[in-house]
Order: C-alpha cells, then sequence, then structure tokens
C-alpha cells in the first residue's frame, strides 16, 4: 500500500496542487484546511507523514505539532514561511522531522518526504535485530522497542530521528562524531552540516536525559570537532 501524507494547510490552491502532484508520484493524500480539520482526520486513521502549516489562522501549526507526541506519532515536515527562522528552530525543538519553506519546490518536496518515510522504516527494520538497552543519564534506551524510559519505567516521547541520534551514539561510545558522521549515522543526508539542526535535536535530547541539561554530562560537546557520548 502506498505511503499516506495528511497535507493541512489553509491555502486551497496549494494544498490541490501538493496533492495533485504527490498523487502522480503513488502517495496516497487527505486534505485539511486547519487543526480542527487535521485532528478529525486523525481521528479515523493515522497517515505516515503529515505536511503541516505553522502560520495558520485559529490555533496554529506550532500548537498541532505539540500536540503530536509520542511513538505512535506520524512523522511531520513544517512548511514555513521563507525567512522565518525562528518558527523553523522552535518546530524542530518540538519535534519536527523537517521543514520547507515556502514557495515550495516541489521536487525537494518528493525528495524531503522521501528522506523522512526512509528514517522510519530504518527504524523499523533495524530495531528488531537488536537486543541491548543503554544507560543515557537519568534514562534508558531500548533499541529493540526503539523506546526510551525513565529510571521508573515510564516510557518518553522519542521521535523517529531522536532515536536515530541516539541509536547512533550508543553504537559509538566514547568515540567523537563529526557533523558528517551523525548526518550519515543518523540516514539523513538532506541537513545541511553548516545549520543548526544538528544542535537543535541533540539539545532536544539532553533535556530529556541529562539530569542538567545545562551542564550535559552524557552527550558532550567537543568544541569545534562534534559530539561524544560518554556515560561515565
Amino acid at each position: 500500500m502506498s505511503d499516506h501524507i495528511l497535507i493541512c494547510d489553509d491555502e486551497p490552491d496549494l494544498r490541490e496542487m501538493l496533492a495533485e502532484y504527490l498523487g502522480k508520484r503513488g502517495y496516497r493524500t487527505t486534505l485539511a484546511s486547519g487543526a480542527q480539520e487535521l485532528r478529525a482526520h486523525l481521528a479515523e486513521a493515522r497517515p505516515d507523514l503529515i505536511l503541516l502549516d505553522i502560520n495558520m489562522p485559529g490555533e496554529d501549526g506550532l500548537s498541532v505539532l505539540r500536540s503530536l507526541q509520542g511513538p505512535e506519532a506520524p512523522m511531520v515536515i513544517m512548511l514555513t514561511a521563507a525567512g522565518d527562522v525562528i518558527d523553523r528552530v522552535v518546530g524542530l525543538e518540538m519535534g519536527a522531522d523537517d521543514y520547507l519553506a515556502k514557495p515550495v519546490d516541489l521536487r525537494e518536496l518528493v525528495s524531503r518526504i522521501k528522506a523522512v518515510l526512509r528514517r522510519q522504516t530504518s527504524v523499523a527494520s533495524e530495531a528488531p535485530r537488536e537486543r541491548a538497552r543503554f544507560r543515557f543519564g537519568k534514562t534508558w534506551l531500548d533499541l529493540d522497542a526503539a523506546k526510551l524510559f525513565d529510571e521508573g519505567g515510564e516510557e518518553l516521547p522519542l521521535t523517529a530521528m531522536e532515536f536515530n541520534l541516539l541509536k547512533l551514539f550508543a553504537r559509538n561510545r566514547g568515540r567523537v562524531l563529526n557533523r558528517d558522521q551523525i548526518l550519515e549515522g543518523a540516514h539523513d543526508r538532506s541537513w545541511d552540516p553548516f545549520d543548526r539542526s544538528i544542535d537543535i535535536r541533540i539539545s532536544r535530547i539532553r533535556k530529556k536525559i541529562e539530569v542538567n541539561p545545562a551542564k550535559p554530562e552524557v552527550i558532550r560537546t567537543v568544541r569545534g570537532v562534534g559530539y561524544i557520548y560518554d556515560p561515565g
């Protein structure tokens, strides 16, 4: 069955254009004009990915994104205004998997969709072959289940990209990873190694695993080089 994409944008022409373009490339699409329609669709079926406009009247996309948490949450690519860096940063911090600036380049959009869905497939196919748990500060990463747990055994929200990053660090304990190695190991060559995507995602992970995220001890920054997983 083809991948199902939910397109949520308040611009009718853009919704229809994206649906037509993606439909011709084999994707199933569902359209929503805003948060209310999106939630109604989610109550009926879970899409594989959501294209989510940030600047919508009423409830905005960031508010919707905040509600899409947990291991069963769909992947999300944000659609942002061309120069709105703040929305992109906030969205990534809140767990979005990627972003694309408007006006949308349709070929780039398809490329981004394929990359995000490929990461999701990678997590689903690789995790069951692992039989290990790794200590990350005040949490445990279960590679078999692709889940993160606190010390009390409660599951913590974890996006597919966050899991890929933690898995990469777990497999490279004590080794300094530079940006290129992180990009390659996390199955996402669509990132720009000079933007803040990596830093934002690692900062988000630190808030979950570190006792004191302001002074990280588990995933540490090696200035001018990259990051190292050093659980002690």
